[in-house]
């Protein structure tokens, strides 16, 4: 029983063993194949107690089908098929047909007997033969079409050829370097926006960088969250990755607003204008506050949209029709979570509807959305905005004539009770989440709450979920950083309700999964950068290195065997760096060791030792940083080299710090505003919840109109570029 549930757990990607960062081997148990089997969709008795009967179905599954799911191929590169047919017609002539999205195609005859045999089933009924074609020099979504010439037989395949590489921008060529913005959207202060960053900000910062000599401007994840629930504000746990989060969008920038009186009413009012300060005023983003009063405007202008007969209306309508399917269910989830959580707010996504509503091809949606028809057009047009406000601020940074633009950020999955999850649902797991193997700070591992793509399923699919994805992200961007790069490869898998520490890692096609990013990335013009911190599987980044996508490298852990601190000319040319991310202590947080201490209250180190061995190390780091910027020439003038004489971080050294990085052969530099504004705390804490802590609705002490006139701004980012340049 245990090597055939071992067999069958192979067979779907479960690792058998992996090891930490330590060195040590962590064994697969049989309950964890279990429980992951389970979580691909097998049966749980089927699991339990017979894997030899799912194995044989599986087989049997394999050999009932003629043709693979999909095929991905490099282009250039010879393409060989696997072809099933009864044996019995394997000397019919048969036809195989390229046919290219232009609809151009090819083929010619051919006989299976004739072909080279790479099997057959127990019975010799069924035989696999190889079909060899040309290799196709035009990437893209192409078919192969395999017939018997009787006509009575006939096959169709998803073949999809990928580029040897992912696009790279001109200024980053042969040597080039560039730099630019990475901050929080939703922190960013304005002395127009509504107590949150939106897309007129970006916009703004966009011009603002480009002024300054940049290149672009990196944010958060702008993935869809839960209108129905704006206390839900984690830009990694979103609803749908394909749309966008409509507490950003600019309400005075909509259209409809010139002409609805109502709404100009509304908005002039004293009491709203007052509320807007109030939340331009407060410390935090007030997620609940924003929404309630950008939706009480949008309703009204959505009113008025219906009711005004415009090219508009027109230009709405084509929109959504060319959105296909995927809006359309996005925009019924919203409407029925919404409808459904305004009589229960214990409702908290698809699986606590009622059953009947649970499958996006229900009847029971279709009724639901004919009945509710304005709601579902309600939040189409809200996308409709958000898309059209958005490739408006894409706009602003082309036409500043930037060389890369709006740099998003893609999350590593999606909330398990999200349009995205209810959508793919078949494609997701059930029960299991993505999380990370323990480390020295989380000796207990990681539970992302996400789940992953079942590899199998996902395939079958022909990667459909994963290829919408992408196109929606970079369709606006001029890169894109994947978060957690190593789920294009391996994920590691949690059971639902156990300990991380029972999880393991599950393989998926990385070589399929590849090349669809580089497709997408050559057709978007849009480059890759892979978040690949963390336990990286031997051979994964040169790898992606080969296919031209940037690895990401933050100063803390760009250091030698021995812990000091690199040189900016042994840090790695293919890469993007940086002094740190939203997940890592700002520069003036890292001097003081603010996330140890914050760590420290909220009680999240497992002991005292490991709390006082973490600050004896910050101290030698404070130490290394010294020596590092001395070593550059760049320590600043009566600056002591004991950093225990230095209880503040100067503006002097933040400044060398951020040289120290531009002179690195990175191609790709970025600078957090919190450091240059001298900010504490980090945008996010690993590791707490929301109600330990304010993840993600820190905002900047400025608003943006102010940073062009301070003088340690300019000072950064004058030296930033001037290192860049040289």
């Amino acid at each position: 029983m245990t090597d055939n549930l071992k067999t069958l757990a192979n067979r779907c990607g479960i690792a058998d063993a992996y090891h930490d960062i330590w060195g040590g081997e962590h064994l697969t148990s049989s309950h964890t194949r279990q429980a992951l089997l389970t979580a691909m969709h097998f049966s749980p008795a089927a699991v339990a107690f017979a894997p030899e009967t799912l194995q044989s179905e599986l087989d049997a599954a394999e050999w009932q089908q003629p043709l693979p799911p999909v095929s991905v191929v490099r282009s250039g590169t010879a393409i060989r098929i696997p072809l099933v047919v009864p044996a019995t017609t394997s000397t019919a002539t048969w036809r195989w047909t390229v046919v290219l999205e232009t609809g151009e195609a090819s083929g010619t005859i051919f006989t299976p007997a004739n072909l080279l045999q790479t099997g057959a089933d127990a019975q010799d009924t069924l035989h696999r033969y190889q079909i060899e074609l040309p290799p196709i020099a035009v990437p893209g979504y192409h078919q192969l079409r395999v017939t018997a010439v009787d006509e009575q037989t006939s096959l169709t395949m998803p073949l999809i050829v990928v580029p040897q590489q992912c696009h790279q921008p001109a200024a980053i060529r042969d040597g080039g370097r560039i730099w630019g913005l990475t901050l929080q959207l939703y922190g960013v202060r304005s002395q127009r926006n509504w107590g949150i960053g939106d897309f007129t900000d970006l916009g703004d910062l966009l011009a603002l960088t480009a002024a300054a000599g940049g290149d672009l401007v990196g944010v958060n994840p702008l993935h869809a969250l839960f209108p129905d629930n704006p206390a839900h504000i984690s830009p990694y746990s979103p609803s749908q990755r394909c749309f966008v989060n409509v507490l950003y969008l600019d309400v005075t920038a909509v259209a409809e607003l010139a002409t609805c009186e109502e709404a100009q009413r509304r908005l002039a009012s004293a009491d709203f204008q007052k509320r807007l300060q109030d939340l331009r005023d407060a410390e935090l983003v007030d997620y609940v506050a924003v929404a309630r009063a950008k939706f009480e405007i949008l309703e009204i202008l959505f009113g008025h949209f219906l009711a005004e007969s415009s090219e508009r209306a027109a230009a709405f309508a084509s929109w959504r029709a060319a959105q296909g399917d995927e809006l359309e269910r996005h925009a019924r989830f919203a409407a029925m979570q919404a409808h459904f959580r305004a009589a229960d707010e214990n409702v908290w996504g698809w699986p606590a509807w009622p059953e009947e509503y649970r499958s996006p091809e229900s009847p029971a949606v279709a009724a639901f959305a004919a009945e509710h028809a304005s709601a579902v057009s309600y939040h189409a047009w809200l996308q409709w905005l958000a898309d059209t406000q958005l490739a408006a601020t894409a706009g602003r940074a082309s036409q500043s004539g930037m060389a890369v633009g709006l740099y998003q950020d893609l999350a590593v999955g999606a909330n398990p009770s999200g349009a995205e999850a209810w959508n793919w649902q078949e494609v997701f797991a059930a029960d299991a989440h993505a999380g990370a193997p323990p480390d020295e700070i989380n000796l207990m591992g990681q539970d992302w709450g996400l789940p992953p793509f079942v590899p199998h399923r996902l395939r079958e699919a022909a990667y459909a979920p994963l290829i919408d994805i992408l196109r929606a992200n970079m369709k606006h961007s001029g890169a894109l950083r994947i978060d957690h790069v190593m789920g294009l490869s391996r994920m590691f898998w949690v059971p639902a309700r156990l300990p991380a520490t029972e999880g393991t890692y599950v393989q998926y096609p990385f070589e399929d999964i590849l090349g669809i990013v580089a497709l997408e990335s050559q057709r978007n013009q849009c480059l890759v950068i892979g978040e690949d911190l963390g336990t990286v599987p031997e051979g994964f980044r040169p790898r992606l290195a080969e296919c031209g996508v940037l690895s990401y490298h933050p100063l803390m852990f760009e250091r030698y065997p021995d812990g000091n601190f690199r040189l900016p000319a042994d840090m790695p040319q293919q890469a993007l760096v940086a002094a740190g991310t939203h997940d890592l202590p700002t520069l003036r947080g890292f001097w003081q060791g603010a996330d140890l201490d914050i760590r420290a209250t909220l009680h999240l180190f497992p002991n005292e030792e490991l709390h006082q061995r973490l600050i004896t190390e910050r101290g030698w780091d404070r130490g290394r940083l010294l020596w590092a910027l001395e070593q550059e020439h760049l320590l600043p003038a009566d600056t002591s080299k004991q950093p225990a004489t230095m209880p503040e971080l100067s503006s002097a050294t933040v400044m060398a710090i951020h040289t120290y990085l531009a002179r690195s052969p990175a191609q790709i530099m970025v600078v957090q505003p919190e450091d240059i504004l001298g900010v504490l705390e980090q945008p996010n804490l690993p590791g707490t919840l929301e109600d330990q802590h304010p993840n993600w609705q820190r905002k900047l002490p400025l608003p943006i109109e102010r940073w062009s006139s301070l003088a340690g701004y300019n000072a950064i980012v004058e030296a930033v570029h001037a290192a860049r340049n040289k």
